[in-house]
């Protein structure tokens, strides 16, 4: 089997790190990282924590963090990590919203330096905002972008010419169709060595502009050779040069980014995940500050985009996050939209990827605040957290069977409400799931008219398993009960194949 190239011979990439990233940032070597971005919690009063929305236990950002200046605090040591591990000619970016972005930009100063911010990116991230109140509506992200040194790299990208613009500019055609405007050659700046007369093809000598041609004799011989220069009609008139449509990049990109759509409900790649951002979003970035196979990092990596961006894009790249749900669903991604697998053996060779340091016991488990202990259990059954967790009536996530999925359907949507099979999961961290559990559960199988459903917990009582069996023989509806235990067995095997 062929080995992919090898990014660094310090650090291991295709990896995503299960953990607090100040611990993981502090294991890195220094200058091994080529570009970072980082999507961290913003300081509002949204909970960001929680993978799948809001949540019965409403633990707020702010909860945790009580103030701006304890966000800041938190921040802090993160980022003088990452300026650590970042290479002299690595780039930045830090995506923030309106609450502490100030601040965060005093705090990048510091640490990098005032010389070191090249941009204030805009972000668009939606085109209504509701709830403004008595002040305008906020209707966009800001991303920082800072270098480590002078020398980094940099591809300009380009947007596209509105098809007004097309019309207005390019106006001209040759015989064969092809679309052009003129444009000038004089030099912008005195440039005594292109101060010549130019005889042309057509016979006629054109004199420079006061600064100079833009371009030598030779260059100007061979746009001549290829009939690239435009022939004024009147006497006198400017020498110019034809930019053909189908070479122009498109006018350069600038910070305000209004092209690109956030993601919807509705959106094909949308996972549910509330800060997640669309992939052409990380696609721009990674493009313009990085080349094929250097090195990505995200230290916030939430639902993986920015790791999905740099594999396709043919990058490396290391993932850290706190959240073992949120690592479970990018690894799936990961399978799913770039056809990796998880395999340790095939990541030392450039092939899969790992996750790592991922929780393997039940005493780990135990500990785990009840909603990450909810998502941890729906992922790994395979299944879908409930987006709206407030007001479940019972239900922690569904199964969908493959049956059910669009494409076997027939049909194009964003969601999965709308299928009719699937199967209700439960969810319990007690110690024992006990009989009127069990009773809860099949009032939600009956009410929603279910044959088969999936309960999860560490253990049940007797009485608990003699309800299943009694429901399933007198109603002939199947409640499933995984244990913990069992689940992990399921994980540690599939991690196997």
């Amino acid at each position: 089997m062929a080995k992919s190239p090898k990014a660094s011979a310090l650090v291991d990439t295709r990896v995503i790190y299960c953990g607090d990233n100040l611990d993981q940032l502090r294991k890195l070597p220094e200058a091994c990282v080529d570009l970072i971005y980082i999507d961290p919690p913003f300081n509002s009063n949204r909970n960001y924590e929680v993978f799948w929305g809001e949540t019965k236990e409403k633990r707020s950002f702010e909860d945790r963090h009580e103030s701006t200046k304890a966000y800041i605090e938190y921040m802090r040591p993160r980022c003088v990590e990452l300026h650590r591990v970042l290479k002299k000619t690595g780039s930045f970016y830090y995506h923030c919203d309106w609450h502490a972005s100030h601040y965060v930009k005093v705090m990048l100063d510091q640490i990098f330096g005032e010389e070191s911010f090249q941009n204030e990116i805009i972000w668009k991230r939606t085109h209504a905002h509701g709830n403004a109140g008595r002040r305008f509506g906020a209707v966009n992200d800001t991303i920082f972008f800072y270098t480590k040194g002078d020398e980094y790299i940099w591809s300009q990208p380009y947007s596209e010419f509105t098809p007004e613009y097309i019309d207005h500019r390019f106006d001209s055609t040759d015989p064969d169709g092809r679309r052009w405007q003129s444009v000038t050659l004089r030099n912008p700046g005195k440039r005594p060595n292109l101060h010549y007369p130019y005889t042309a093809s057509n016979g006629v000598t054109y004199m420079p502009h006061p600064n100079g041609w833009s371009c030598d004799l030779d260059r100007m011989q061979k746009y001549d050779r290829e009939g690239r220069l435009h022939f004024p009609k009147k006497s006198g008139g400017q020498l110019r040069l034809k930019m053909y449509l189908d070479e122009s990049p498109g006018p350069k990109l600038h910070n305000i980014w209004d092209d690109i759509p956030p993601i919807n409900s509705q959106a094909m790649e949308a996972l549910g995940y509330p800060t997640q951002k669309p992939l052409p979003l990380l696609e721009r970035i990674i493009k313009a500050s990085s080349n094929e196979n250097q090195i990505i990092l995200d230290a916030f990596c939430g639902c993986g985009t920015a790791l999905v961006a740099a594999q396709k894009l043919k990058r490396q790249w290391i993932g850290i996050d706190i959240s073992p749900t949120a690592c479970r669903v990018m690894a799936k991604r990961l399978k799913k939209d770039c056809g990796l697998k998880e395999d340790e053996t095939l990541q030392q060779i450039g092939r899969g990827f790992v996750v790592r340091d991922l929780p393997k016991t039940e005493e780990e488990l135990r500990k785990y605040p009840p909603f990450e202990f909810e998502n941890w259990a729906v992922v790994a059954l395979g299944g879908t957290k409930n987006a709206r967790q407030v007001g479940d009536m019972g239900i922690d996530g569904r199964i969908f069977p493959v049956t059910a999925m669009p494409e076997r359907r027939g049909s194009i949507v964003g969601e999965m409400d709308f299928m009719d099979e699937w199967y209700p999961i439960q969810v319990k961290q007690s110690a024992k799931v006990g009989r009127p559990d069990i009773d809860a559960f099949e009032a939600v199988l009956i009410r929603e008219e279910r044959k088969l459903g999936y309960f999860v917990g560490f253990d049940f009582t007797g009485d608990a398993l003699f309800e299943i069996d009694r429901f399933r023989r007198k109603e002939g509806r199947e409640i499933k009960p995984l244990t913990v235990r069992e689940i992990l067995g399921e994980e540690i095997h599939d991690d196997a194949k």
